[in-house]
């Protein structure tokens, strides 16, 4: 892989974790991880193997036995890219005031302020939706959408950052973007979860890979 992760702090250590649904089988069973501080850790495996349940475990969305610890820092935020979205598709939402709401003390339903505008305009077009503000959110194409997602979960830089099938839908130009965006968060130190089934992607980015499919952890 790209870096070594030898003798950096865990910042995210998975112990036992179990999550079960009802009396069906465990959506995931015994699940041990340590994830170093400042690395991009992928996960890999089939569809079901229980990545996207390990993400809402460790955001606490679904119940789990064992432990989940996270060492973060005081301020410390997670930025969420999820696999999917969902949201009342009639609802009269733009862009901007989408990604205003977090970046402004008053409801967006009272105006959008200059600093919180200017915020916005900078994260969209750090992933190259520079004219999208004024768009009607629900009539994002998919890869638009993961594009707004990613630049609300990177700003401000978090410090844990989750990212499940995050270049669904992106096209070359976009992926290449990601790419540079993801590299410079963890640059900047911010340690990086990321579930994919590009295997091309996985090696260029990742410092380690763990399988969920019962294959363990790789180097």
């Amino acid at each position: 892989m790209s870096r070594s992760v030898a003798g950096l702090p865990p910042r995210v250590e998975f112990s036992q974790v179990t999550v079960r649904a009802g009396s069906g089988p465990p959506l995931l069973q015994d699940f041990s991880l340590s994830v170093a501080a400042g690395t991009l850790h992928a996960l890999v495996g089939r569809n079901g193997a229980g990545k996207t349940t390990l993400l809402r475990a460790l955001l606490g969305e679904v119940e789990f036995t064992g432990s989940i610890r996270i060492d973060r820092q005081r301020g410390g935020s997670i930025g969420y890219v999820p696999q999917r979205l969902e949201f009342d598709r009639t609802l009269a939402l733009t862009v901007g005031e989408f990604l205003a709401a977090t970046r402004q003390r008053r409801p967006v339903c009272l105006g959008v302020s200059a600093a919180a505008r200017a915020r916005v305009a900078a994260v969209l077009a750090s992933v190259g939706l520079a004219d999208a503000g004024q768009r009607p959110i629900a009539a994002l194409s998919g890869g638009e959408l993961r594009r707004v997602l990613l630049a609300h979960a990177l700003e401000p830089r978090p410090e844990l950052l989750l990212l499940d099938e995050a270049t669904e839908g992106l096209d070359r130009a976009a992926l290449a973007r990601f790419e540079e965006l993801v590299k410079t968060a963890r640059a900047a130190g911010t340690t990086i979860l990321l579930v994919s089934h590009d295997a091309a992607l996985v090696a260029r980015l990742a410092d380690a890979v763990t399988s969920l499919d019962g294959e363990g952890p790789a180097p």
